[in-house]
């Protein structure tokens, strides 16, 4: 069955994650309006920058339709801007804070690795993807500082002082520190589509 999966495409490296998607012969398609979700079976909420990201969602009328997405129980990825707004709670918000989607019991460090030219690229263990580490671009990216009993860590990185949390799972939301969308490992979004593609059928079997 091929899925047909939306990338939220508000700002931000959503033509990326299209063209991953496409590779992998899912179908994808840019979602600017709420009507657009509609018969969508999974949604990527893409890295850009969240506070922007956030507030065009809200001038929108989005915000609202996305958070009914989330909590339905259908499989939405966030990456780096997206991750912030999947969170439940964030930390480091600048004044007056941002919308944020929800759903994701966690609590994000906007900025944890520092601004820009802080950006770095690193490898990865991450042993529920196989075939060797992950090469991780990190791009002005957040970490998970706190996590519910429901989400399971997929990686981790060095970070100040400790190792924190930069990608997970919980039940039917996946979220990523990092960009797997500007490397030409397809991995990420092979799980992703997965995780759709069962989502699908589970629902399939289920109304038949």
């Amino acid at each position: 069955m091929t899925v047909s999966i939306g990338v939220l495409a508000l700002q931000g490296a959503f033509i990326e994650h299209e063209a991953m998607l496409r590779r992998l012969g899912a179908h994808a398609v840019q979602v600017r309006r709420p009507e657009q979700l509609a018969g969508l079976h999974g949604l990527i909420i893409p890295g850009g920058e969240s506070t922007t990201m956030g507030l065009v969602a809200e001038r929108w009328g989005l915000v609202e339709p996305l958070r009914k997405w989330v909590h339905s129980g259908r499989p939405v990825w966030g990456t780096c801007a997206g991750m912030i707004l999947l969170a439940d709670r964030a930390v480091g918000q600048k004044e007056g804070g941002q919308p944020l989607i929800g759903g994701l019991d966690v609590t994000v460090n906007r900025n944890y690795f520092g601004r820009q030219n802080e950006s770095f690229e690193t490898w990865l263990e991450t042993p529920g993807l196989g075939n060797g580490p992950f090469r991780a671009i990190f791009i002005r990216a957040p970490a998970i500082i706190d996590a519910g009993p429901g989400v399971d860590a997929l990686a981790r990185v060095a970070g100040r002082e400790q190792e924190v949390v930069v990608a997970v799972r919980q039940d039917h939301i996946l979220a990523t520190a990092f960009h797997p969308e500007l490397t030409n490992d397809l991995r990420w979004h092979e799980l992703f589509v997965e995780m759709t593609a069962q989502a699908e059928a589970t629902e399939v079997g289920q109304s038949g």
